[in-house]
């Protein structure tokens, strides 16, 4: 198998994660280079992928004002830093996998498409949970016809309690201006799901959601600004930091985001001076943490998705056709069959699923390089053209929500 060579722009969380592909599968890719302006980041990749200094850059411009270095660009900077590192791969000529979301608004996107069009080279977005065998087996048994044609689709994205504290109350993500809407920045791999199940554009769509809970209005009495001085309540509060990172058995994410140093006293510095310490009533947030959307296809399909903060468990999904159901929980999928009033469990999951994204992670590389390999984007499915859909139905969605009307799809722009 012939292997491919990467540079990684952005060695956060998401980039360590595409790049250590390489350490499990070695033979398919190799990674020679790193930009990110954190040195002990860049040290990080220095010792894993034994690199030498000069394949570690402080910034994306620096090093894609070098010579095109390898087959392909792994782009996951922050979500306000996509667009002009992807415009200066395409420049450079690189294959390029473009972390979600493709861009942070609508013209973005449409400026990065437009720029792609007739490129040589594969384009793609992180849509990881396309790559799961749960999703892919759901995707199957939907194109095979044996629930008939799809009339309903229901699906459900439990952010977790924990989960919406750690990087969109306190992370990241919880601020428009620094990030995206909630819509994109979370949901873009949910919306990208029920496009992808419905195959069709989207006619109209309409939302609803707000920040409901994690608001100073909220905060209990006896609270402090850090649950680390102090807090009367941090006991009893299922959002307290001091639960979330100072475990010290735990030490992978979301703990290894808060500090790369994670002794006892590294954890309660991060706490005391960092965001990742800050009560979650007295952030400084405003995505929603909470929201629902109804869509409309251009085939008829009708499809409703949730998302909340205030869950505790997986993913679950729906899809009602006019000769069966499919019913599918990150667990099992259960499969009805009215034509013959059967009922079976035909997908269970398995230790391989346990990985990251169940395994989406690593199944989106394998697919990503298979399509690199043979420069064939119609073996990546969560190739540009999809994503565009994809994120544009989420823009209409968030601009449904702040103006509380439906939103026909010719007036997404």
């Amino acid at each position: 198998m012939e292997q491919k060579s990467a540079i990684i722009i952005g060695a956060g969380n998401r980039g360590q994660t595409y790049a250590s592909y390489s350490l499990t599968y070695p033979n398919e890719l190799k990674i020679v280079g790193i930009a990110d302006p954190n040195p002990e980041k860049r040290d990080k990749f220095i010792h894993l992928y034994n690199l030498n200094d000069s394949q570690c850059y402080d910034s994306w411009e620096s090093i894609f004002d070098q010579p095109k270095l390898a087959d392909v660009a792994i782009i996951t900077t922050q979500d306000q830093m996509h667009v002009e590192p992807a415009l200066a791969a395409i420049k450079k000529g690189y294959h390029i996998l473009l972390e979600k979301p493709l861009a942070t608004t609508e013209n973005e996107c449409v400026t990065i498409n437009e720029k792609a069009k007739g490129y040589d080279k594969i384009i793609g977005l992180c849509h990881v949970l396309r790559y799961t065998s749960h999703y892919l087996k759901i995707k199957e048994l939907i194109d095979s016809g044996m629930i008939g044609d799809v009339v309903n689709i229901e699906h459900l994205e439990p952010v977790n309690y924990w989960h919406m504290a750690h990087s969109y109350v306190r992370g990241n993500w919880r601020r428009l201006d620094e990030s995206s809407p909630m819509i994109i920045a979370k949901s873009i791999h949910d919306i990208d799901l029920v496009s992808w199940f419905a195959n069709s554009p989207y006619k109209s769509i309409y939302s609803i959601g707000s920040l409901r809970h994690f608001t100073t209005e909220n905060a209990p009495e006896g609270s402090t600004d850090r649950c680390i001085s102090d807090c009367a309540v941090e006991n009893e509060c299922p959002y307290s930091a001091l639960k979330l990172y100072m475990n010290m058995d735990l030490t992978g994410w979301p703990v290894s985001v808060i500090s790369s140093d994670l002794s006892k006293e590294g954890r309660e510095k991060a706490l005391q001076e960092g965001p990742y310490g800050r009560c979650v009533y007295r952030s400084d947030n405003d995505v929603v943490d909470h929201q629902v959307v109804s869509i409309e296809f251009e085939n008829y399909i009708k499809a409703s998705f949730t998302m909340s903060a205030f869950t505790d468990g997986e993913r679950r999904t729906r899809i009602m056709g006019t000769m069966g159901e499919i019913i599918g929980d990150f667990n099992t999928i259960t499969l009805s069959n009215f034509r013959n009033q059967s009922k079976e469990i035909v997908w269970e999951k398995s230790e391989e699923d346990e990985m990251g994204h169940g395994g989406g992670d690593f199944g989106l590389m394998k697919q990503f390089l298979l399509a690199v390999r043979a420069n064939d984007s119609t073996l990546f499915s969560s190739s540009l053209e999809a994503a565009v859909e994809s994120h544009l139905m989420s823009f209409g969605a968030e601009k449904s929500r702040l103006e509380k009307r439906v939103i026909l799809s010719n007036q997404k722009l």
